[in-house]
């Protein structure tokens, strides 16, 4: 039996973190046809995993509380604490994070599963055997301090390279199955 491929597709820098000191992107490649693919790519999605911090920080972008950052998608935001007084159909909070929930919405999405940015959530699913695939869109910059790809966690993991494109601004999107 086929199932969904829980995927991780996310902006990184060189030095492996996903956003800088104080949640800056500034210094990512913004435009260009690599992130036209980045953009393309998500249309192939119907579901999308986040964590709260990765929610919210669609707020500085103008996302208003409790909508859909990508109308085509369901949306899945892990948080004990978020509260909607009104949130869109498409908006869902998931209040406990478990491994049995991640699975059930997995399977029960009609296509594989986009987990949006956050470090801290993507550690906690890389360490409990929940990312499949990750596609970096590693851009040529450094950062040095910020939030790292897979937050704090410690967990060693293989990855096989299965595809690599090059775009303008020196942006590459690759494309990566954890080895099991």
């Amino acid at each position: 039996m086929n199932r969904n491929k829980i995927i991780y597709y996310v902006a990184t820098s060189l030095d492996g973190f996903i956003s800088g000191e104080d949640e800056d992107i500034s210094m990512f490649v913004g435009g260009g046809n690599g992130v036209e693919q980045y953009v393309a790519d998500l249309q192939g999605f119907t579901t999308v995993i986040m964590g709260r911090k990765t929610y919210e920080f669609g707020y500085k972008f103008g996302l208003p509380a409790g909508q859909p950052a990508y109308p085509h998608m369901q949306h899945y935001i892990f948080s004990e604490t978020l509260d909607f007084e009104k949130a869109h159909p498409q908006v869902h909070v998931v209040k406990e994070r478990s491994i049995k929930r991640i699975k059930e919405i997995r399977d029960q999405s009609e296509t594989d599963v986009y987990l949006c940015g956050g470090g801290v959530f993507a550690g906690w699913l890389l360490e409990n055997n929940l990312i499949d695939q990750l596609k970096i869109k590693l851009n040529p910059i450094t950062l040095g301090a910020g939030t790292p790809l897979f937050g704090d966690t410690k967990l060693s993991t293989k990855w096989n390279l299965i595809d690599t494109s090059l775009y303008e601004n020196g942006l590459q999107i690759m494309t990566y199955d954890l080895v099991r």
